[in-house]
């Protein structure tokens, strides 16, 4: 990995691990939140039995351990994160809810410590967006895999469809100068594109591609809790509103209340969010 991805990824893991106990605070109505697409990764990869399974990217466990509890025999799943501090908080929701047939492990996506052919399926929800080098990323999950096997991935499908994170970041880039990204660097809606998910992984070597439009909710109920969800684990918004003086940041807390409150006026938060759920295998 060359000097410019390997400073991205050590910022990243960084973030990950500051913002850990944000995450743990909010597991609940987060792992709610990304059911839907922990449920349609699920659908398309069908595990079963003793199947070894690696779910990168894992955070605070999910879907890896739903997954390890349709195992049986010999079925494991092995679960990543380049943060440690992630990991932890998905050690402990393993131990609360009995899943011993799980392993986790801090890894680098672009550098899987896994010999070839070590598994049967691959899941990543929500971590694509984020990898230094994406074409690698595939291109490692694709060498893990065994002839046969499957992974599936969900991604942010574009940003009309997640008010959830635009109704914060919007206001935000109103009274913050937030400069934009360089080109193709990490970000949430940087796979948002139709097809582009497919083609990466053609790109890998998968066949069979396939992709699938997911919504979903974030169920915050009241603004309230929408506003310190998105202001303690969302790194963008936390990291832009450190760069706003206090009256801005005013503002902006005010308006982002207004934009939500006009959206639910019955008071009952439930912001729509969209994901791609992508598909693909390797030939057996």
């Amino acid at each position: 990995m060359d000097q410019q991805l390997a400073e991205i990824r050590d910022q990243q893991k960084q973030s990950w691990n500051k913002f850990s106990s944000g995450w743990k605070k909010w597991d609940d109505l987060t792992m709610d939140f990304l059911k839907p697409m922990g449920d349609e990764i699920i659908r398309r990869l069908r595990p079963s039995g003793n199947d070894q399974v690696l779910d990168i990217a894992a955070g605070t466990g999910e879907p890896g351990l739903t997954i390890a509890t349709m195992l049986t025999g010999n079925g494991r799943v092995v679960i990543t994160d380049l943060s440690e501090g992630m990991l932890e908080v998905a050690r402990e929701n393993a131990e609360k809810r009995g899943i011993r047939n799980v392993e986790a492990i801090a890894c680098d996506a672009n550098e899987l410590p896994f010999k070839d052919g070590s598994f049967d399926a691959v899941s990543c929800r929500m971590g694509f967006m984020f990898f230094p080098d994406m074409l690698q990323a595939a291109k490692e999950m694709y060498r893990v895999l065994k002839p046969g096997g499957r992974l599936a991935a969900a991604v942010w499908a574009g940003p009309e469809k997640n008010f959830w994170i635009t109704a914060t970041m919007g206001t935000i880039n109103k009274y913050v100068d937030v400069p934009p990204p360089p080109p193709n660097s990490p970000g949430m809606f940087r796979c948002a594109k139709d097809g582009f998910m497919e083609d990466l992984l053609q790109q890998a070597g998968f066949v069979n591609t396939a992709q699938q439009e997911v919504a979903g909710k974030l169920k915050s109920k009241t603004t309230d809790a929408y506003w310190s969800f998105i202001t303690e684990v969302a790194a963008p918004v936390v990291a832009a509103l450190g760069k706003a003086d206090d009256d801005a940041r005013k503002k902006i807390r005010s308006e982002v209340y207004d934009q939500v409150n006009n959206r639910y006026p019955d008071g009952n938060v439930m912001i729509d969010c969209g994901a791609i759920v992508v598909y693909g295998e390797k030939p057996a």
